[in-house]
């Protein structure tokens, strides 16, 4: 009896295979070598950061001081930070629905100025108490953002017109047609008032329809769009990873045709997915003008939507990883205005932000470049 009860095992444990044997760890050296780039490109960046600076005539330690007190050496410099990050994180978002999606936007920095001047125009004409005025600037902003996004997407779907190109021409009409609109009486320039001469902006949006901050200066603050831009992206990982909607967003980046052969329409799914990228960005210029800007101007945007876009890159089209990416690159611009202050000439700061941000991503793309190659020369 006890025979017979064994045997089966014996012969289920010999003939049967057993559970797949996970993947062998990869060796020490290849998990060290990204966080290696890190600290070597950091390094070299701020080396030539310091040899600019000390060549401009000021102290390279007396910079590097100005720009962690703008960013994170005082509660109001972190608070400056997290509200520099905020914009960041809603334009990344948008960013990952597009990339996942097989479509590279890069128009991001028009979408937000466009964004931002539809929410401006509600925002000064309608009328209504505060707490309906602010949800309506946000949502046209982002639908504004939409419609400028679904220029580029109907060009590429009707007539082919590629839309890396198309998003990026699209930012110098969108800056042209915000400059048109803030020098107009009959559109967005401020009101005139006897006496003074107006210049090329919009009036400020009245207090009732800013978003509310937390916190007082110049203790930690900050505004309200941090809250909005993390919640949307935990709400969009899940929806990339959890539903049918970012299975077939997914399915249409890895390969068109099978998407295609699956009944995954290019245009609705990949069209939807551009929207989507563009209505982030236009959100987040209505977060700008309702948390900080307060008025539309020449300008506006401000390099978000190419800094925004940035974050999504180095985070790998992640939108959770995208949020401390987006607080880093947050207090980088924060702690850059800081250092405008010390003296240091504009240029100088604006090369050093480059500097620090070509470090950050490095790593990224040579990981990049280390995943693709190998899959070429096998398909060669």
């Amino acid at each position: 009896m006890t025979g017979l009860l064994q045997a089966p095992r014996a012969n289920s444990a010999a003939g049967t295979p057993g559970p797949p044997a996970p993947p062998p760890r990869p060796p020490l050296t290849e998990r060290l070598r990204t966080p290696a780039l890190y600290v070597l490109s950091l390094s070299a960046a701020f080396g030539i950061a310091a040899i600019l600076v000390a060549v401009v005539g000021k102290s390279p330690k007396d910079a590097a001081v100005a720009m962690f007190d703008g960013s994170l050496g005082s509660g109001a410099a972190l608070g400056q930070s997290v509200d520099q990050a905020a914009p960041l994180l809603l334009v990344a978002v948008g960013s990952v629905i597009a990339a996942r999606a097989g479509i590279f936007n890069i128009g991001q920095e028009g979408q937000v100025v466009i964004g931002a001047a539809l929410g401006a125009g509600v925002g000064l004409f309608m009328p209504g108490p505060g707490w309906f005025v602010l949800p309506m600037i946000l949502l046209c902003a982002a639908l504004g953002g939409a419609l400028w996004a679904g220029v580029a997407a109907l060009l590429h779907y009707w007539r082919g017109v590629d839309v890396v190109i198309s998003t990026l021409l699209l930012i110098f009409v969108a800056n042209q047609v915000v400059s048109f609109a803030v020098n107009r009486d009959y559109l967005l320039r401020e009101t005139a008032v006897p006496g003074q001469t107006t210049t090329s902006q919009s009036d400020m949006l009245r207090e009732s329809v800013w978003l509310p901050r937390f916190g007082e200066f110049p203790g930690f603050n900050i505004g309200a769009g941090i809250f909005l831009a993390v919640v949307l992206a935990v709400a969009v990982y899940f929806a990339l990873t959890r539903t049918r909607w970012g299975f077939r967003i997914r399915l249409l980046g890895l390969n068109a045709r099978t998407a295609h052969r699956a009944g995954v329409g290019a245009v609705v799914v990949g069209g939807g997915a551009l929207l989507a990228s563009g209505a982030f960005a236009g959100a987040a210029g209505g977060v700008m003008l309702t948390g900080s800007g307060y008025r539309m101007q020449d300008g506006f945007a401000g390099n978000v939507g190419f800094d925004g876009l940035l974050v999504a890159l180095v985070a790998k089209d992640n939108p959770l990883h995208a949020v401390p990416v987006a607080f880093f690159f947050g207090a980088l611009r924060a702690g850059g205005g800081f250092l405008a202050a010390t003296g240091i000439p504009r240029y100088i700061v604006a090369v050093v932000t480059a500097l620090l941000v070509l470090a950050v991503v490095f790593p990224t793309a040579v990981a990049e470049i280390r995943r693709r190659v190998p899959a070429r020369t096998k398909e060669a």
